[in-house]
């Protein structure tokens, strides 16, 4: 009797096991790496929290926007709102929620710990491959009493479709007229000089393995990983070192009803030059590819608590939070996905 309540017992409880395992639902979701960091720990608590996995995968911006587009992926990551002829290509109305607010900043790698001051002159002809040498008079004279090395500059950039990029290229075609003709904004440029390297980690691997090196890669990849980056000077002429403070000024903007705003080249006085939000996209229509009510709802549960429970790991990682406003948008424009014509929200 015993043994047959055991068999019993086993196969019941296996039976529930592979129910559960059934039930199961894991969240797929890819693109921009500018945010991984801060998505990791949020996905990471929320699995833990909700019990529901979330496999995202760090392959940029575009490379996020493409597997959305195709409908492989439940949704995406981008620090660009998707261009014209992303949204042409879409298979429907495609929602763009902000998640956080992030800086690109100018890393580099020289020896001692200086803390460099750039111009917007500086940067663009940096990038466009006419300063060459870290002693570069321009260089010195944004920088009086600071012993800079005489040493080459390595350029590193991103070599795949990348948000950062776009934001990075966005702000020089704001402030230097030269770049904005020869090369423009993009997540995927024609690059003037320099290695390429994918993600921001990868980025950030070619300027810390390369004497001389300079680079553009989110903040918290810089601070994480311990490298120098410098203050940039902003419209209002001041020298901006980039803070949850400076990055939160930068951001006081009245957001449009759709979310997608720039935040460049700002004309706070103490905000922070090269700033963004960073966004998940997904279709409006959630009835697509066999995709049934419970994973639909599951998926914006998840980002509905990204905009705010979540929103309390933004600042312990270097990104800044939402502001009310931010918040109220994004829940607007979340409550407009539907699932065959109907609102998932009630």
């Amino acid at each position: 009797m015993n043994r047959l309540f055991a068999v019993l017992f086993t196969a019941l409880f296996c039976l529930t096991a592979f129910a559960s395992a059934k039930d199961d639902i894991t969240l797929l979701g890819a693109g921009a790496t500018f945010p991984y960091p801060l998505y990791s720990k949020m996905f990471d608590a929320y699995s833990k929290e909700k019990g529901v996995q979330v496999n995202y995968q760090p392959i940029g911006s575009g490379g996020g926007i493409q597997q959305l587009i195709s409908k492989t992926v439940d949704f995406g990551g981008t620090d660009a709102p998707m261009s014209d002829k992303e949204t042409k290509g879409a298979k429907g109305d495609v929602l763009h929620i902000p998640t956080c607010l992030g800086a690109v900043v100018v890393t580099y790698n020289l020896p001692g710990d200086l803390k460099v001051n750039f111009t917007p002159e500086i940067i663009g002809d940096i990038f466009l491959g006419k300063i060459t040498r870290w002693d570069d008079p321009k260089i010195a004279e944004a920088n009086k009493g600071l012993n800079l090395p005489s040493v080459n500059i390595v350029v590193a950039h991103r070599s795949d479709g990348s948000g950062t990029t776009y934001t990075f290229s966005e702000y020089l075609s704001a402030v230097h007229p030269e770049w904005k003709a020869k090369v423009g904004t993009g997540k995927s440029l024609n690059w003037p000089a320099g290695l390429g390297g994918k993600g921001n980690a990868g980025v950030a691997g070619i300027v810390k393995q390369t004497p001389g090196a300079i680079g553009y890669v989110e903040v918290a990849y810089a601070k994480q990983n311990k490298m120098s980056y410098g203050n940039i000077q902003n419209k209002s002429g001041a020298f901006i070192e980039p803070t949850l403070a400076s990055i939160a000024a930068a951001a006081e903007v009245d957001l449009p009803a759709d979310s997608k705003v720039s935040l460049v080249n700002t004309a706070a006085p103490k905000g922070y030059p090269i700033c963004t939000f960073t966004w998940i996209i997904l279709y409006k229509e959630q009835n697509y590819g066999g995709r049934d009510v419970k994973r639909t709802k599951a998926v914006v549960d998840l980002i509905w608590w990204v905009t705010h429970e979540g929103q309390k790991y933004n600042e312990t990682l270097d990104y800044g939070v939402l502001s009310e406003k931010a918040v109220k948008v994004s829940e607007t424009i979340l409550k407009s996905a539907v699932y065959d014509g109907k609102a998932i929200f009630k």
